[in-house]
């Protein structure tokens, strides 16, 4: 059976979780930034500064991850193929998220709307959307395709679906899962259904590992509603997300739970008084002395459980654990 070092504890969590796939995900980089390559030299600079500033790269880490769980150690090209049209869509979006956001910054550095101006930011995104299109198409693996299409069009409708609900202040507990589900938890679920495809395994546990991921992607997300009433240095700020006039869970919970004169004063104070760091200040204590934290929590809690329940079916391996690590990292995590 297999048994985890100990002595490998001190290291930072995600560069443990990527320990047994720590060959692949070195490969998977140049096959990654290989994928960009254009015969447009502006083109070539912009995915350059792109491929340098990478995140923690979470998303090819599911999907390689599941990939070997399912088949118990190996895959092959598509599985890379996977990862990577997986990374370009994702980029994609987060190209053309900033321009309609106006976002100068993404994950400490300028985004490429700051340095290049929309226009080029807009077609850069076409460009990425492009490649991984046609990555999936040139090499026949339709059945991946599919699944990540799936995820653009929800978080496009989960996007839409929150402004459209943003504007009345009237989300309520079922619209709010609807909503992350789409704008974050599907493309989670994508990666790790693409990760159980492409190693050829049967539907029933694509769809499964897809649950798996869906579960992940909302447990992380509830955890990040829950930074905008932690006291912790988190690199964003506390109450943005009342600011921003977002209803996220805590809120929701408390507006379901008080009073009709409570209520109106909540929002009144995101509608009028968003700004007023002190007004906000004073929500973000209601909320957390009227069980809004602990509520959110549990509701993390029960999507963690239900992600551990799915790996139960699958035995012991480097892998299995290291997924093991990602659902605790996930509700454990200080940014």
């Amino acid at each position: 059976m297999y048994q985890p070092d100990d002595n490998l504890s001190k290291m930072r969590p995600v560069e443990l979780i990527k320990l047994p796939i720590k060959n692949e995900m070195e490969l998977f980089e140049k096959k990654f930034k290989d994928s960009m390559l254009s015969k447009v030299p502006l083109l070539n600079r912009i995915t350059y500064y792109i491929v340098r500033r990478k995140g923690k790269q979470m998303r090819p880490m599911f999907v390689f991850l599941v990939a070997k769980m399912v088949s118990n150690g190996g895959f092959d090209e598509r599985t890379y193929r996977g990862a990577s049209v997986v990374e370009l869509i994702h980029t994609a979006t987060l190209v053309h998220d900033d321009v309609v956001d106006d976002s100068n910054r993404r994950r400490g550095f300028f985004s490429v709307n700051a340095l290049w101006k929309n226009k080029i930011a807009v077609l850069v995104g076409d460009f990425l959307l492009s490649k991984g299109l046609l990555l999936s198409i040139d090499n026949e693996d339709f059945d991946l395709l599919k699944l990540i299409s799936i995820a653009v069009r929800e978080m496009s409708e989960g996007e839409l679906l929150q402004i459209e609900k943003a504007r009345k202040l009237d989300i309520t507990e079922d619209i709010y899962f609807d909503i992350i589900r789409q704008k974050t938890a599907t493309l989670i679920s994508a990666c790790c259904g693409i990760g159980a495809a492409s190693v050829g395994a049967n539907q029933e546990t694509i769809q499964q590992m897809r649950k798996f991921g869906e579960y992940i992607g909302i447990a992380f997300q509830i955890k990040d509603d829950l930074f905008d009433y932690t006291d912790d240095k988190i690199g964003k700020p506390t109450g943005i997300d009342i600011k921003e006039q977002k209803m996220t869970l805590p809120l929701i919970h408390t507006l379901n739970t008080c009073s009709s004169k409570e209520k109106k004063w909540i929002i009144t104070s995101i509608k009028k008084h968003n700004k007023d760091k002190k007004r906000v200040s004073e929500v973000i204590a209601f909320v957390k002395q009227n069980g809004g934290i602990e509520y959110t929590t549990s509701k993390m809690i029960n999507y963690k459980n239900r992600a551990l329940a799915i790996l139960d079916n699958y035995p012991r391996s480097p892998y299995k654990d290291s997924l093991l690590q990602m659902i605790d990292y996930v509700v454990e995590r200080k940014v």
